[in-house]
């Protein structure tokens, strides 16, 4: 081991050498110390696939999830999390393993989950009955609390700061609800329903993503909205909309079929890792936009599979993973080119992924 403190002064060119070697070294030790895999979700399947971005194929397969939502992953990296509709349970999965070391019951139908920041809790949107989020703790693998949102939550977000959790709903009072991590209180509310109807999918609340201030609190929000090709963008600080863009158009013959699309046009949106683009999903086109930020200008578009409906990052930046919810297969976009460089055959439905990191 090199004592660089005594060096100080004394550099020479084998010295630097040394040096360098050491660092190089150090660096991919880490590297291979750790294994980054982009889960994803089969929706229509009982399996979820886990993707190598080194090499952009399948190496791995979780099985016994049926009708798989919702997908997150301990900060450690130590244990994945799956909601799965069917057995109205939280899955908890080994890394190592890749086994189901626990079943936990939910109060009802699930459908996306999110974890906080610390990892401390699993937060699980309730699509059954009078909705909510059950509370999961990740040390005991139970449910410890349940809260009341007012309305059926399709989508639930932590904020990247870790002091929120966003509940997208349908059919509530207000669609898009606010609570403070700390105490489960409701700090603010938007989106009420536009007919008046209160329970009319018309008004749900799809995926929603953030950016950050230069403090790591949020800046604002992009949420994808039912029946509308566009996202808006929600001022977190002033909790209002200020913008709504919609997405470009393309002829009528090179659009899917209308109804295919579940009523979300578009589906699936995230910024990238250094916080310059965002990336949103077109159903109707079958395309993914790419927008600058903080500005929101259009820079490109990506043609994909059938239906992208999701989309995650390679930690790096360099690469997005769409979701094609009906050619089942993922595609690969390179960021920096603004193309598609590969697809990725999974299973039947895939829809939510994440990004994971197994240490």
């Amino acid at each position: 081991m090199i004592n660089t403190a005594r060096a100080v002064g004394k550099l020479t060119p084998g010295l630097v050498a040394s040096l360098v070697t050491s660092l190089v070294i150090g660096l991919s030790g880490s590297l291979h110390a750790q294994q980054v895999r982009i889960i994803q979700t089969n929706s229509h399947s009982d399996v979820i696939s886990l993707i190598d971005p080194a090499t952009q194929t399948v190496v791995g397969e979780i099985h016994g999830i049926p009708v798989n939502h919702g997908a997150a992953a301990a900060p450690d990296g130590s244990r994945l999390y799956f909601s799965s509709e069917a057995k109205t349970t939280l899955d908890v999965v080994d890394t190592k393993t890749l086994k189901i070391v626990k079943e936990i019951p939910l109060t009802a139908r699930p459908n996306n989950i999110t974890i906080g920041k610390d990892g401390r809790f699993v937060y699980v949107g309730i699509m059954e009955g009078d909705g909510g989020l059950d509370v999961i703790d990740t040390q005991s693998l139970a449910k410890v609390r349940h809260i009341n949102t007012g309305g059926r939550v399709h989508n639930p977000y932590v904020t990247p700061d870790g002091r929120y959790v966003v509940a997208g709903m349908f059919g509530g009072a207000n669609n898009l609800a606010v609570f403070d991590t700390a105490t489960d209180q409701g700090v603010f509310a938007l989106y009420p329903p536009r007919n008046g109807n209160q329970g009319d999918a018309l008004d749900g609340i799809r995926p929603v993503t953030f950016d950050t201030n230069a403090d790591g609190s949020t800046h604002n929000m992009y949420v994808q909205l039912s029946d509308y090709h566009g996202f808006t963008v929600i001022d977190f600080a002033n909790r209002k909309e200020i913008a709504r863009i919609e997405l470009p158009s393309i002829p009528s013959e090179q659009r899917v079929a209308e109804g295919t699309y579940n009523r979300a046009p578009s589906h699936g949106i995230g910024v990238a890792p250094d916080g310059h683009t965002l990336w949103v999903c077109s159903r109707l086109n079958g395309h993914v936009y790419a927008y600058s930020l903080p500005e929101l200008k259009l820079i490109g578009a990506v043609k994909v599979g059938s239906h992208p409906d999701w989309l995650t990052f390679s930690p790096d930046g360099r690469f997005a993973y769409v979701a094609n919810g009906e050619s089942n297969n993922v595609s690969v976009i390179d960021i920096k080119a603004v193309r598609e460089v590969t697809r990725i055959a999974v299973h039947d439905a895939p829809k939510r992924n994440i990004t994971a990191v197994f240490r």
